[in-house]
């Protein structure tokens, strides 16, 4: 099954924690495999997993990330030109560190 989510879902889609966008990894870190793919929240440090296509938005599944693995991924998503979600709500680009 394809973990790839819907460009609405994508739209509105705000950590839960800190109601902040997310950086959408479809195929993961190394953009190589969809099974790999997550949601990260620069704002609370949170890397939300994908399970099934399905976002798992709940804190408690979530992993906590050191600020140094935020700012690597961050730089891998500009790398990747990876969009955030919620960009209803905000400008929608990745914000410089």
């Amino acid at each position: 099954m394809s973990s790839v989510l819907a460009e609405a879902l994508l739209e509105v889609l705000v950590c839960p924690k800190s109601k902040q966008p997310l950086i959408y990894f479809p195929r993961g870190e190394d953009d190589r495999d969809e099974a790999a793919a997550f949601l990260l929240c620069p704002a609370s440090r949170l890397r939300y997993p994908i399970r099934d296509g399905v976002p798992v938005m709940l804190v408690d599944e979530a992993t906590s990330v050191d600020q140094a693995v935020v700012d690597t991924l961050t730089a891998r998503a500009r790398q990747l030109g990876l969009p955030f979600t919620g960009r209803s709500q905000g400008d929608g680009g990745p914000r410089s560190a």
